[in-house]
């Protein structure tokens, strides 16, 4: 692993340390673990066919600066992005892009009470994977896609809300990205100007719950 990986790998590891630890002094923090569905997809003038890829998304989530309407949410996520492409006809084929992020958003949280909260802010996101996926009458297996073909970061804005249930919540969210993917003539011939999308559903659960 080259040097500028494992600082910044170390400088997630840091904040996932942080989000753990959040004290448990004040009742109104939430801080806790959270997963779910991804269902994403790349959006581009430059690609037709397009249909979504089903993944997952988990990790950490804490709240700081929180009062009784208003906080900041950072979190630290695994979570897939990609597409998926089917031809259909004489020859029937599939192929999967496949794409493996580790998330940091900062969300602003806007409390309605303490049944639902508003979350708006932006996100950066590294590359830890990528491949391709093929299966159908022609080709079947996987080709592993050279990272120096794509950006290694990814930014965007994030959007949702959340519905509480004691210590558990449940959401759904909305992450539109900014950045153009491709970092190579040979990726821009492939995905053109494509970015990221990925609507997610969730469930988190508070473990800095009051007893």
């Amino acid at each position: 692993m080259n040097s500028k990986r494992f600082k910044l790998l170390s400088l997630f590891a840091l904040v996932a340390i942080v989000l753990a630890g959040i004290s448990d002094a004040n009742a109104q923090i939430r801080a806790g673990v959270k997963g779910g569905l991804n269902v994403s997809n790349l959006y581009s003038d430059d690609i037709d066919d397009k249909n979504a890829r089903y993944g997952f998304n988990a990790g950490l989530y804490g709240q700081v600066f929180s009062t009784e309407t208003f906080a900041i949410q950072p979190e630290l996520l695994y979570s897939t992005r990609g597409t998926r492409a089917e031809y259909g006809g004489i020859i029937d084929q599939t192929v999967k892009f496949n794409l493996n992020y580790l998330d940091l958003p900062v969300l602003a949280v806007f409390k309605l009470g303490d049944a639902a909260e508003i979350h708006l802010g932006p996100y950066v996101s590294y590359l830890l994977s990528s491949n391709i996926k093929y299966s159908g009458d022609v080709v079947n297996g996987t080709d592993e896609i050279n990272r120096d073909n794509l950006k290694h970061f990814d930014f965007g804005v994030s959007g949702g809300f959340g519905l509480n249930f004691g210590p558990a919540q449940v959401g759904a969210r909305y992450n539109l990205g900014l950045t153009e993917i491709a970092d190579s003539d040979l990726a821009r011939r492939t995905i053109g100007d494509a970015k990221n999308s990925c609507a997610q559903l969730y469930l988190a659960f508070n473990l800095n719950q009051a007893k």
